[in-house]
């Protein structure tokens, strides 16, 4: 459903709106990163995340590798420092239903932020949920999820300009309820 929807009247509007010299031009998302981050290297804290992760997109997650030296967080190159998943074709656009139906409707304010670089050249949108408990897999197994920290969100689409973003976004019915955090 939500892959026609995005075809045939997101696309409409956005020609509508927009002069395209070329049809491929459309935004389209892309895919979803979903993202849990830790301070210290704790292999049980990994594994629960990467646990969470399986629960929600029902994929395997993969972790996450420190690039860096960090002496201040006693993190060494190379140490798990978190756990990632990328969700692409028709799994990101089942969690993103999920993500827009019963998660956001329930949380009043969340973090948003852009990514560095050129705002001309706006083609991704990241947040936080704070408590990642919102979502009803890991709220039915507390006891194993109660130490996971914020869950980082990020939304990858092929828009070339800020406005066609937040275009796109509102026709997919996010934008709308982040608009007071912008």
């Amino acid at each position: 459903f939500f892959k026609t929807y995005s075809q045939k009247i997101i696309k409409h509007d956005l020609i509508n709106v927009f002069a395209y010299p070329n049809l491929n031009e459309l935004p389209e998302l892309k895919k979803i990163i979903l993202n849990f981050g830790y301070q210290k290297s704790n292999l049980k804290h990994i594994i629960s995340g990467l646990l969470a992760l399986e629960f929600l997109s029902s994929w395997k997650g993969g972790i996450t590798k420190s690039k860096h030296l960090n002496l201040f967080l006693k993190i060494k190159k190379g140490n798990p420092v978190g756990c990632k998943i990328v969700l692409k074709k028709n799994i990101m656009f089942f969690f993103y239903l999920k993500l827009t139906t019963s998660i956001l409707p329930k949380i009043k304010q969340y973090k948003v932020f852009q990514h560095e670089g050129d705002l001309n050249n706006f083609k991704s949108i990241s947040f936080q949920l704070k408590s990642p408990l919102l979502f009803i897999e890991l709220e039915n197994h507390f006891q194993l999820f109660k130490e996971i920290p914020r869950l980082d969100i990020t939304l990858l689409t092929t828009s070339k300009s800020q406005k066609e973003l937040f275009f796109y976004l509102n026709q997919l019915n996010y934008y709308s309820k982040c608009n007071s955090i912008w």
